[in-house]
């Protein structure tokens, strides 16, 4: 796969229906140079096929026999004691560990559940990530050996949920348990304090490119809190390729580049900002930062 090609069509396409777990292996290999992206593709086809055992009889049954697998035979669960332990947002050591945090999980969930013929699609609740499994979806994916082929179902590549069909919402995070739309709502309330209503819009499921996007942003956001600008700045640098016009983080960017005394590096973002966010509350510390950087760039010249 051509990374950057990749994320290049999802900021114009953010639902093509790709792998998630290929793309996440491949953003990995951003920390792991050495990563073999195909072994770990044969692990999750070997997974597949061992919890094929599990999933048989109806759609129910199938779902929690994936589930059974996952989280009861292989032990996936959510790192609560070490949640914000970068390990958990790459999909390697998530499967190497059998740990990590709701999206990455989810990815796994997702991955397995489509190579053995479940529509597996991300929900991203505030605060929180789930998946939902899709009867419609699933039976057209069974219907072929290749789950490429029901991949580019015309009404799968276009994210199509149809009102009526049968949905099961799971929570990977919390070992794999099925979740009413009620325990929707408990799970924002207790994640963000906010009052959310669980409703057939807010549950809808996630472009892939979305959900790619937010796993890079959380994997920002620990290296930011962090005070580790190189890793931050190289993951926002992917973001930046899914997300160009994204003032806010066009402004991080530069600001992390100023930290690392890359001023000539900064300059445009901060400009891009200043620009496109007028009436931003942090607009004029911005500006000030950006003043700085030309006047460093033309001592230097």
């Amino acid at each position: 796969m051509d990374l950057d090609a990749t994320l290049l069509q999802l900021s114009r396409e953010p639902d093509l229906p790709l792998d998630v777990a290929q793309i996440a292996l491949e953003l990995a290999k951003d920390e792991f140079p050495h990563l073999d992206v195909a072994g770990y593709v044969a692990e999750l086809d070997a997974m597949a096929k061992e919890a094929a055992r599990w999933v048989s009889g109806s759609f129910e049954d199938q779902v929690r026999g994936l589930c059974r697998y996952l989280f009861h035979d292989l032990g996936f669960h959510g790192n609560i004691k070490e949640y914000y332990d970068p390990r958990n947002s790459y999909f390697n050591t998530v499967l190497d560990r059998r740990t990590g945090i709701p999206i990455t999980l989810s990815a796994v969930t997702m991955a397995v559940g489509r190579r053995v013929g479940l529509c597996i699609e991300g929900v991203g609740l505030p605060g929180h990530f789930i998946v939902k499994a899709v009867a419609d979806r699933s039976l057209k994916a069974a219907a072929t050996s290749d789950p490429d082929v029901a991949a580019n179902d015309p009404e799968v590549a276009a994210g199509l949920s149809l009102r009526g069909t049968e949905e099961i919402f799971i929570d990977p995070f919390h070992g794999g348990r099925f979740l009413t739309q009620t325990d929707c709502e408990n799970l924002v309330q207790q994640s963000t304090g906010v009052p959310f209503e669980a409703t057939s819009l807010s549950l809808w499921s996630i472009p892939l490119g979305l959900m790619i996007q937010r796993m890079l942003r959380n994997l920002k956001s620990i290296y930011w809190n962090d005070e580790d600008y190189p890793r931050a700045i190289r993951v926002m640098q992917r973001l930046f390729q899914i997300t160009p016009e994204d003032a806010a983080l066009r402004r991080d960017l530069g600001v992390g580049l100023l930290r690392l005394r890359q001023p000539g590096k900064a300059v445009d973002h901060l400009r891009y900002y200043v620009e496109q966010a007028a009436e931003a509350e942090d607009v004029e510390e911005i500006r000030g930062l950006l003043r700085d950087a030309d006047h460093k760039l033309a001592e230097w010249n």
